[in-house]
């Protein structure tokens, strides 16, 4: 039997296994911690639903991360070490928040920070080309390495929490995100594209639970795994394909990487902590807009598709011509030139 066919094969029973993971979680996903998981704090900033729902999408996560790896290992004897630490160690640190232990902003920034320097440490993490020469030359400095790995992973954990507030929105965004990857990877390393594409499975069988209404939510574990993950992907895809721009992964994560920068400092001109919530960035303004004219549930997943259909038709050029560098770059910057003009615009509308 050939190697592909193997392969379709396994992803196959994968597959299966995971719908009916998900499907068993969210069945008994009340009973689980004695009701800890539930999500009823419809007061917080970041609130848009109206029910209680379980945010146990994590949790089922993380279980089918460890079985992809089990059967990966024993099919293709091929252990993926450094995503099995660094996810279960992100996906803990959220846990703690789902199963509403309150851990101060500070201390929980503190948790993530020690978990990444050691996981880049021992794995060695490395950055091997990026397509500005000072920082191809600053990133031969291994401290400077280190720091630069470690920013990149916690502004995609953090942008991943960030957005995780309508149905579909993170795991639609993500989906296209690790597709692009997945497409990239499928020539260049085929044992490397086949964990792409089992984080493909999981997140679009969760998203059958989540869109276009909610049973389960992700959760902070959710948001904090996959986004870990796909920042060990997009490392990864970069190393592995040369030939492509450096700047073609910034505009893959413009979404959520700006949406964190752009919060950061927009807190700090108003004169609000940057680590507390607030319910002014783009997507929740996107959703106060729609929710003039249409009912609270349809203007919730309608936010989601908006939001990232205007980010696909945005990426679509850059990956047809992602190996052209200058492109890129300048095609980065009009990515956020157009998120400020779209918050701008949007912000007038709804003050």
């Amino acid at each position: 039997m050939s190697y592909d066919s193997i392969s379709l094969n396994f992803l196959s029973i994968f597959s299966i296994i995971s719908f009916f993971i998900f499907l068993l979680i969210q069945k008994f996903s009340n009973r689980l911690f004695t009701g800890k998981l539930l999500d009823n704090d419809f007061t917080k900033p970041q609130a848009f639903h109206e029910e209680a729902i379980s945010r146990v999408g994590g949790l089922a996560s993380i279980l089918l991360l460890f079985l992809y790896i089990y059967l990966h290992n024993l099919f293709f004897s091929e252990i993926f070490y450094e995503y099995l630490v660094i996810g279960t160690g992100l996906f803990l640190v959220g846990f703690l928040d789902d199963l509403k232990i309150n851990l101060k902003p500070m201390f929980r920034l503190s948790l993530m920070v020690i978990i990444l320097l050691l996981s880049i440490y021992f794995f060695s993490l490395d950055i091997k080309e990026v397509d500005l020469i000072f920082l191809d030359t600053w990133l031969q400095n291994k401290f400077f390495l280190m720091l630069f790995i470690l920013f990149c992973f916690l502004f995609i954990i953090n942008g991943s929490n960030l957005i995780d507030g309508f149905n579909g929105l993170l795991v639609i965004n993500l989906l296209i995100i690790n597709l692009s990857l997945a497409a990239l990877n499928l020539e260049a390393n085929a044992s490397y594209s086949l964990l792409l594409i089992a984080q493909i499975i999981i997140l679009s069988i969760f998203l059958l639970f989540n869109f276009p209404k909610a049973k389960i939510f992700f959760g902070d574990s959710g948001s904090y795994l996959f986004g870990s993950l796909t920042a060990l992907n997009i490392i990864y895809t970069n190393n592995f394909n040369g030939q492509v721009s450096s700047f073609f992964f910034c505009i893959l994560l413009g979404y959520i990487f700006f949406e964190v920068f752009f919060s950061f400092f927009r807190k700090i001109y108003i004169k609000k902590s940057p680590l507390e919530p607030d319910n002014t960035h783009l997507h929740m303004l996107v959703y106060k807009h729609l929710n003039r004219t249409r009912d609270a549930n349809e203007s919730n997943y309608k936010t989601s598709i908006i939001i990232n259909f205007v980010y696909f038709c945005f990426i679509l050029p850059s990956f047809f011509l992602k190996n052209n560098g200058t492109f890129c770059k300048i095609w980065f910057v009009l990515g956020l030139i157009l998120y400020l003009y779209s918050y701008y615009k949007l912000y007038k509308k709804n003050s």
